[in-house]
């Protein structure tokens, strides 16, 4: 046998086997290992059991909302997938009735996305704190990061209750999840940042919309300036009419005048207006009402506005089988929804109970609408109120549906319309028609007479 081949044969197993040890030192030592952890982050979805999911499931309806309309699910999505998280939820009683309408229709402003995402992640902590680890009365305040890269400070009190920043917990360790807590608090928590943005843009606001004042008054007889009226109190009635309040047409003006009360808000009437009309939807029947205030016109927010500012209103609500009986001509005008509903709403507060010992005791009444000059007639009719008078008449169908102190609202059997006032149509005379030999001027009389002189016929009408 050759040597050189005998030397080739004799290296050639070595040569594979150190190619191999190669190919094998090259694999991954845990293969098993990668493959499940690249599996898991193609699959990394939040579990049904995440404290995130019991959030938008939980009672904490409008945070859920505010979460949802900030565009911060995923953003929470991989603070839950990283590490376990603690939120602290405001009530809903927070968010609906004791938030500041500005400031909240400052953060529902699309261009104020970011302040709402940073007043949201405010209240998340990236870290699991559970009421057992709340700090005592005796040891200092914990000091904990937010989302937004804020801080929030953990009370304990003496009275044993806890206390994150400026709220109290109300509901301690309401949901519990293996990635996370909830904590109820009283009222929301709002950052420095937050709240320099909006005072920022309520000052530019009140520069752009500088009311102007009038020069001042000037007493005649002491020649001094006469003092301004005091203000009214709180809760008072309101110094104007309710017509003064009432919202121009949509021709316009796009928003509600403001009332009397100014920006004080005695009362919450938004929240009262749906209230009201949630009942009108529960009650059933008057299905048609509620979707001509919500839907075809704006009437619930200018009613809401008007009972904020004090006004009490009474709703002569036209059930479903009224309203299915208006014609598409009684509809199709420009603002007939408005005008139809307007002579509905009395300005004053009316039960069935008084508008009844009314009419007994007086047999008419007349009740002034916010459809100026017009008033309904009321009227004691079988035992009951009736309303209006001849084909518009409409009876007290379902009493005392809504009374609530402010509003009241009562269903009838019918839609009603003011009476118009009769014209009265003035025969026309015959017109006799007289006819009128056109006029001819100096200069066209002159020349006639020439052609006449000359005994040459005039081709002129006028010279005929």
């Amino acid at each position: 046998m050759d040597p050189h081949v005998y030397g080739v044969s004799k290296i050639f197993p070595f040569l594979c086997y150190f190619l191999l040890f190669l190919t094998v030192s090259a694999l991954p030592q845990n293969p098993s290992s990668k493959l499940s952890s690249s599996s898991s982050s193609n699959s990394s979805g939040i579990n049904s059991n995440s404290v995130l999911v019991a959030l938008l499931d939980s009672h904490y309806t409008e945070l859920a909302e505010l979460v949802e309309k900030a565009l911060l699910l995923q953003t929470l999505e991989e603070a839950v997938g990283n590490h376990n998280i603690t939120i602290f939820a405001p009530r809903n009683e927070a968010l609906e009735r004791q938030l500041d309408p500005e400031f909240k229709r400052f953060l529902l402003e699309p261009g104020n996305l970011k302040s709402l995402q940073t007043l949201l992640m405010f209240h998340i902590i990236p870290k699991r704190v559970g009421s057992s680890d709340w700090p005592s009365e005796k040891s200092k305040p914990a000091r904990h990061a937010t989302l937004c890269n804020d801080h929030l400070h953990l009370i304990g009190k003496s009275s044993g209750k806890k206390v994150v920043d400026s709220a109290e917990i109300v509901r301690p360790d309401d949901v519990i999840r293996p990635d996370g807590v909830i904590h109820g608090i009283e009222r929301l928590l709002i950052p420095q940042s937050v709240q320099e943005d909006f005072n920022r843009r309520r000052n530019l606001r009140s520069i752009s919309a500088v009311l102007p004042e009038g020069a001042p008054e000037v007493d005649p007889r002491t020649h001094r300036l006469k003092k301004p009226a005091a203000p009214v109190p709180a809760g008072a009635p309101p110094v104007l009419p309710i017509y003064d309040a009432l919202a121009p047409g949509p021709s316009l003006a796009p928003a509600p005048a403001p009332g009397p009360g100014g920006p004080h808000h005695h009362f919450d009437g938004e929240s009262q207006v749906k209230d009201f009309i949630k009942t009108l939807l529960h009650y059933g029947g008057y299905n048609e009402m509620a979707d001509i205030l919500v839907n075809l016109t704006s009437l619930a927010t200018e009613m809401g506005r008007l009972v904020s500012e004090g006004y009490v209103l009474t709703v002569l609500a036209p059930n479903d089988e009224a309203m299915a009986k208006l014609t598409t001509d009684q509809l199709s005008e420009p603002g007939a929804p408005e005008q139809i509903i307007y002579y509905h709403i009395i300005p004053e507060y009316q039960t069935e109970e008084s508008m009844y010992n009314a009419v007994r005791r007086f047999g008419k009444i007349k009740y002034d609408t916010l459809r100026l000059p017009h008033k309904v007639v009321a009227q004691e009719a079988d035992g009951s109120v009736k309303f209006g008078s001849g084909d518009t008449s409409a009876y007290l169908f379902d009493p005392d549906i809504y009374t609530d102190g402010r509003i009241s609202v009562q269903g009838i059997d019918g839609v009603l319309f003011p009476e118009e006032e009769k014209e009265t149509v003035k025969k026309p005379t015959a017109a006799v028609k007289v006819v009128t030999k056109p006029r001819r001027g100096k200069l066209m009389e002159v020349a006639c007479r020439m052609l006449g002189a000359f005994g040459q016929d005039s081709h002129f009408s006028t010279c005929q």
